[in-house]
């Protein structure tokens, strides 16, 4: 028997591993976990010969963002109104000095014209949360009035380390649980490099902790609720995604495929009666989550209404900025905004949105699987992000994630996507004087997502990657060398007068067209996946 033959018998038969035996359920490609003599979760890392590596993950991925945070940020030091960076430090203000039902509410001490709320109440509670314990360290950081555009050395400080013990708290243990829940069946190495993938994240790193934002709170959340719906905890994946859809409108991105997979999963049941009391629950569980968020905001119709407008803002635009998606992308060959007034393009942003999102969401209704439900969260994200109504260019960041879970299943796809999504965002990070991170960034990200190759590329080289390796080798070299061009050309020539955004417009073009490739892939790939055999026994 030769080398390849061992290595197939090996792989075909079950495993054991941590209490945790993995069987391959007839028919489908998602491994099935079935609980055995020991109860383990999300705890792998603490009870493995590789959990010091684990802890040497987490402990480097702590300090690039720390490292990343000795930087500059968005509107330092440009008045009148800064940028994201004194948003999030005047809600801490507003949250602290006045009272609950005047936070979404124009009033002498809140003027929305000035940064006002525009997130849902998780948002708030958080702003607060930070703000008392910022007043209690430096009370001038966020005094009612006088502290706009406060930017002291220590307020600074304080500031990133709120987003620094966000993420610790929220991103990194959300992480860990989804990569011992997905990647159950794989070898320690590999879970090991999969849980770097998601957090040696470049784009999440200079948005947060350059640019300045709490998208790791939202994004922590959405990863929770993917390992509770991997690990089959459907009513604890709808508690993670309501909150997450509480803190940013953006994980509404996701919404299509939580919805989808979990209604499959329900209409799994054996009789209609249990799927029905399977909706049931789940809606409750959804309905219970929504009224504790929002519970000071229901004291009257006005309130709630008042705090809508604020998470909708029409008037804002299709998109804001240059943004990598189809309305931007294809702006120098169709001047949408002035071809349909702003209700028409909301109603047309609307209905591409929902037909790029169907094909997905009908594959999860009929067919649901949990690495299905992970392509279904990266196909619909990217169809919210390519036509949704007002998309900034940090909404990229919302595909990135599901590529970042499937890491290991889609490599390829990890290394060429995220150093893309994160080139998108290059004007945005130039502005705030960031280039420095980005590139050093950038340079580790394509030396650690190459790294686990030699060691288990023949374990993945499937279907999953098989399309990816026939492309041709002139795209490929084309595809790098026009991103380096288009590097060169932003940083080092002037555009024209007459089209002063020329290089920016390029850029979002060209990283639109990577994007487009991709969707079709993912697409295609989600269709050919299977249905998972249900679980004999849940994991607890």
């Amino acid at each position: 028997m030769g080398v390849h033959e061992l290595r197939q018998k090996a792989r075909a038969a079950p495993r054991k591993q941590h209490g945790i035996k993995v069987e391959k359920a007839k028919g489908s490609t998602d491994a099935v976990a079935v609980k055995s003599d020991h109860t383990v979760g999300w705890a792998w890392p603490y009870n493995s010969r590789y959990r010091s590596t684990c802890f040497l993950v987490l402990g480097f991925a702590f300090l690039l963002r720390y490292l990343v945070s000795l930087h500059s940020y968005s509107g330092a030091g440009t008045p009148p109104k800064f940028g994201d960076y004194e948003a999030q430090r005047h809600w801490m203000e507003i949250t602290i000095h006045t009272p609950v039902e005047d936070w979404y509410r124009n009033t002498t001490d809140n003027d929305l014209t000035y940064w006002g709320l525009d997130y849902p109440p998780l948002t708030a509670y958080q702003s607060f949360v930070h703000g008392s314990l910022i007043k209690a360290l430096e009370p001038e950081a966020v005094a009612l009035h006088s502290s706009r555009g406060f930017e002291s050395p220590t307020s600074k400080m304080l500031m990133r380390w709120t987003v620094l013990s966000s993420d610790v708290l929220l991103f990194f243990p959300a992480a860990l649980w989804f990569v011992s829940e997905f990647y159950s069946d794989y070898r320690e190495k590999q879970r090991v490099w999969a849980l770097a993938m998601v957090l040696l994240h470049p784009a999440l790193m200079l948005i947060d902790h350059g640019h300045f934002q709490y998208n790791c709170i939202s994004l922590g959340l959405a990863i929770a609720a993917a390992a509770a719906v991997v690990s089959k905890r459907e009513l604890w994946a709808c508690v993670f995604f309501s909150l997450s859809l509480n803190h940013k409108q953006m994980s509404a991105y996701y919404a299509p495929a939580f919805f989808a997979h979990l209604l499959g999963r329900c209409f799994q049941k054996n009789s209609f009666f249990q799927s029905i009391i399977a909706v049931v629950k789940l809606g409750l569980t959804v309905i219970l989550t929504f009224t504790v968020c929002w519970w000071p905001f229901l004291e009257s119709k006005e309130t709630v209404l008042q705090v809508f407008s604020r998470l909708a803002p029409m008037q804002r635009g299709i998109y804001e900025d240059y943004v990598a998606n189809f309305w931007c992308g294809t702006a120098m060959l169709f001047k949408w905004k002035q071809l349909f007034p702003m209700g028409t393009l909301a109603k047309l942003a609307l209905g591409t949105t929902v037909s790029a999102c169907l094909p997905s969401m009908v594959h999860q209704v009929y067919a649901p699987s949990r690495k299905g439900f992970l392509y279904c969260m990266l196909n619909c994200s990217l169809a919210f992000y390519f036509f949704s109504y007002q998309v900034h260019e940090k909404s990229v960041l919302l595909p990135t994630i599901p590529v970042s879970l499937l890491g290991v299943e889609e490599p390829q796809v990890l290394q060429w996507f995220i150093p893309f999504a994160t080139f998108s965002m290059l004007p945005l990070l130039l502005r705030d004087g960031l280039f420095l991170p980005y590139l050093a960034l950038m340079s580790l990200f394509f030396e650690i997502s190459k790294f686990p190759h030699y060691s288990f590329e023949r374990s993945v080289e499937t279907s999953n990657t098989r399309l990816l390796r026939k492309l041709p080798t002139r795209f490929i070299a084309l595809s790098v060398s026009g991103a380096a061009v288009l590097h060169l050309m932003y940083l080092g020539l002037q555009p024209p007068r007459r089209y002063p955004f020329l290089f920016e417009a390029l850029i979002m073009a060209f990283t639109f067209a990577h994007f487009v490739l991709l969707a079709l892939y993912t697409n295609w790939k989600q269709w050919l996946l299977p249905k998972d055999t249900p679980v004999k026994q849940k994991v607890t």
